[in-house]
């Protein structure tokens, strides 16, 4: 397998893998910023974690309407584009005397806006990679992802002890700025991978065209449902712990690393295929000690462990691509993302409706249990589908995807996968 050191000899994997950690510091400084100032202002545990994971309600409609985008804009302009626009709409959540009705309103639109973000990005990666190199590419983007939640919610938590909250979403909107110059600045000015014009009935036939083929769609549901419904635990830690949720979310993000790590380059081939349930199950079993309502040490050991879960998502995005048509790899990543992104958004609000009407700890319970429950169902489900043919139909790959060629023997049982964080979603 290729070292990580090599694939930043790589052209534009450089300039992208910066923008991107800029943009996750980014959200992370931002999304705890504003699930405070939320929190401070209402009381509430449902709008709280709304706040922290309301832009991912939107990605349903940019998942319908402007995903086929995610192949059709060139990816500079378009990666650099909706960095701008973040920056622009945090700059905006931090005006003063801005009503929350009005922060929401923002919020949903930036949603909109990042419907594109992971299509456009993890297509520009499988351009820029060989498919043998793709891999071990996104466990880099994922550990860095880690590695920036970790710093960021870390950085955060101390700057809310001494700064106001709309301090610090200046300072998350300046690093959005800086991640669109990076990006401008570092890419080449590539042209679309696929021919036309977006358009909602362009993303509706290539939706419909990837959902199709069952082997593909047992991967989406795995790659979106398990790991929606813990994230609904996660955005319930500002209502668990007020002052040690940075804590939990940092540790949190550490234990993601040491999945991607050692899911990403330690993982023999054969064991990596077998190896998505089980850490489904890993990522929801932990929650389930919040029905005793742990003292805050326990929970953040909890929390480290159940996010080392996340790294099924590597054995599940090798699989899709495997599954997928090259010229089609922009929409099917794309697709993944907003998928994951919605259920993230969908849990959240229902994770902070059952902490209304119970407890935080009792509502991350719940939510941890219907994700064991669905991974369990979905391993079921994938043992009894045929075994896949080659990638469905659609236009001919202009390359031969970037999947391994040991996932090319990977069985269907290993088709629930999943993983993405409050505001850097793409991690999971």
């Amino acid at each position: 397998m290729p070292s990580y050191r090599s694939l930043f000899r790589t052209p534009e994997f450089t300039p992208l893998f910066l923008g991107s950690a800029a943009q996750t510091a980014a959200q992370t400084v931002g999304g705890l910023a504003l699930g405070t100032l939320v929190f401070r202002a209402t009381g509430s545990p449902l709008l709280s974690a709304v706040s922290m994971f309301g832009p991912t309600l939107a990605q349903v409609l940019g998942a319908t309407v402007l995903l086929s985008g995610a192949d059709r804009l060139p990816p500079r302009t378009a990666l650099s584009a909706i960095a701008l626009a973040f920056a622009a709409g945090t700059a905006v959540q931090a005006l003063p005397g801005l009503p929350v009705g009005a922060l929401f309103a923002v919020v949903l639109v930036l949603g909109l806006v990042a419907s594109l973000g992971g299509g456009v990005r993890w297509g520009l990666l499988n351009e820029v990679l060989t498919k043998d190199r793709y891999l071990p590419g996104r466990s880099l983007f994922n550990m860095m992802s880690g590695l920036a939640q970790i710093a960021g919610f870390g950085t955060g938590g101390i700057l809310l002890a001494t700064l106001s909250p709309r301090t610090c979403l200046l300072l998350s909107a300046a690093l959005y700025l800086a991640a669109a110059l990076t990006l401008r600045l570092g890419l080449t000015d590539r042209p679309p991978r696929t021919a036309g014009r977006p358009s909602p009935s362009a993303t509706w036939r290539t939706n419909a065209l990837l959902w199709a083929d069952r082997p593909r769609r047992l991967t989406y549901l795995g790659l979106w449902l398990p790991n929606g419904l813990v994230v609904g635990c996660e955005s319930l830690y500002v209502s668990y712990a007020p002052h040690a949720a940075g804590t939990l979310f940092a540790c949190g993000a550490l234990g993601m690393f040491a999945g991607d790590l050692t899911v990403g380059r330690l993982l023999r081939p054969a064991l990596r295929r077998r190896a998505a349930t089980p850490l489904l199950l890993l990522l929801a079993t932990p929650y389930l000690v919040f029905c005793v309502h742990p003292p805050l040490p326990v929970a953040v050991v909890c929390a480290t462990l159940a996010s080392a879960g996340f790294a099924a998502s590597l054995v599940q995005q090798e699989r899709l691509m495997e599954l997928t048509p090259g010229a089609l790899a922009g929409q099917a990543l794309g697709l993944h993302s907003s998928g994951m992104l919605t259920m993230q958004g969908v849990s959240a609000a229902l994770a902070g409706s059952l902490a209304q009407l119970t407890s935080p700890a009792a509502a991350m319970t719940a939510m941890a249990a219907g994700s064991v429950c669905v991974t369990l169902t979905l391993a079921t489900a994938a043992r009894r589908a045929p075994a896949p043919g080659p990638a469905g139909p659609g236009p001919a790959p202009a390359r031969s995807g970037s999947a391994s060629a040991e996932a090319a023997e990977a069985g269907s049982a290993e088709a629930a996968g999943s993983a993405e964080a409050p505001g850097s979603a793409e991690a999971r």
